[in-house]
């Protein structure tokens, strides 16, 4: 009896020493990997089960893998791209594969940009040289002037971006809305990322024009401009039964830019001539029917720009050091609220008599050292 309980004593003693050592075994095991998980994750096992067992991992930057997942979808659709090129597209100073950068994540640059400049042959050589020898010279692959005559002084600097619409010359809404359906089309028919318009007296600062289209996003729906009125245009649309409608609109004496994605949506009610019973439908000018179809049966709303500006506006009170940073300006060498003529304040560089508009002074201070400023006072930016 004392025998058998000896043994059985010894056998439990067995046991309880065998459960302690491997427990302890486990133990250590656990706690091994449990730093090996911290050094390569930088989180402790207590942190990822607090977390769950699909935590919100956070980077040693402070990046979420939310941030490191789509910067490796980039990778990877980079690295698809590399890898279907073609052999000879190397890089020079690497010797390996470029790669591309998908094009709809590109910044916007000058040359993805369409500018349509409305003018009529009167003004051929009061207004449209002016433009020639200032801002239209540094966008001239990118620039389209519309008028209503064909011009062999001007097609030499121009070549086959002046188009002849063969629309009247007058002032009239039939003749502007015209003109608009012709310089829609045409955008319809260019690779561009962005339609934008001014008018034939419009200083355009391209440089500023492409950092306000990198704000933003070509494909989705945008309306850039700035009104000429303080409240909605109102009228009558004659195909819903005389029904009174409001909307805004960017004047095209300031100029304005509709994005390739609005563009596109705007075919059913402007392209093919669909433009002239748009104009029609509300008997109102190109601009405001722009409006009409963008604000009004699109539903997209006017994104108003103040650094776009018009002739019916003071343009005196916008400050020089304002200037570099404004996208269009204009002038009124006609008599306006009293005053002689409506023009920038800014006495520089040319005299008044040689400049009477300011447009080639506020070429050159943008753009001290083009030829047009050589001999000249040059003011630096």
């Amino acid at each position: 009896m004392r025998l058998s309980c000896r043994r059985l004593a010894l056998g439990l003693s067995a046991g309880a020493f065998l459960c302690l050592w491997l427990f302890l075994t486990g133990f250590q095991q656990d706690l091994a990997a449990g730093r090996m998980a911290t050094q390569g994750d930088g989180s402790s096992g207590n942190e990822r089960w607090a977390l769950g067992k699909h935590p919100r991992k956070i980077s040693s930057v402070g990046r979420s893998v939310e941030d490191d997942d789509r910067d490796s979808d980039i990778r990877k659709t980079s690295r698809t791209q590399s890898k279907h090129s073609k052999p000879g597209n190397r890089s020079p100073s690497s010797g390996q594969n470029t790669v591309s950068v998908p094009d709809r994540m590109r910044k916007t640059e000058l040359h993805d940009i369409f500018i349509g400049v409305k003018t009529t042959e009167k003004y051929h050589r009061h207004r449209m040289d002016l433009l020639m020898d200032t801002w239209v010279s540094l966008a001239k692959d990118q620039t389209f002037v519309f008028t209503d005559s064909d011009d062999e002084q001007l097609r030499s600097r121009l070549g086959d971006h002046l188009i002849n619409t063969n629309c009247s010359s007058s002032h009239m809404r039939q003749a502007l809305c015209c003109k608009m359906a012709v310089e829609y089309d045409m955008f319809l028919q260019q690779d561009k990322r962005w339609f934008c318009h001014v008018d034939d007296d419009n200083y355009l600062n391209v440089h500023e024009l492409v950092k306000l289209l990198n704000q933003y996003k070509h494909t989705d729906d945008i309306y850039l401009g700035r009104p000429s009125i303080n409240h909605p245009m109102e009228t009558y649309d004659r195909h819903e039964n005389m029904q009174k409608v409001n909307f805004w609109f960017a004047t095209g004496g300031a100029g304005f830019c509709i994005s390739k994605g609005l563009a596109l949506k705007m075919i059913p009610y402007a392209s093919g001539g669909k433009f002239m019973s748009s104009c029609e439908r509300i008997r109102l000018p190109d601009d405001c029917t722009l409006g009409f179809i963008i604000e009004r049966l699109l539903r997209v709303k006017l994104v108003q720009i103040q650094q776009f500006h018009s002739h019916l506006e003071w343009l005196k009170f916008i400050k020089k050091e304002e200037l570099p940073h404004q996208v269009s300006l204009s002038y009124g060498l006609t008599p306006y609220r009293g005053s002689a003529r409506n023009v920038i304040g800014l006495d520089e560089v040319f005299s008044e008599s040689d400049d009477p508009t300011r447009f080639k002074s506020l070429h050159c201070l943008l753009y001290p050292y083009v030829d047009l400023c050589s001999g000249h006072v040059r003011t630096r930016r």
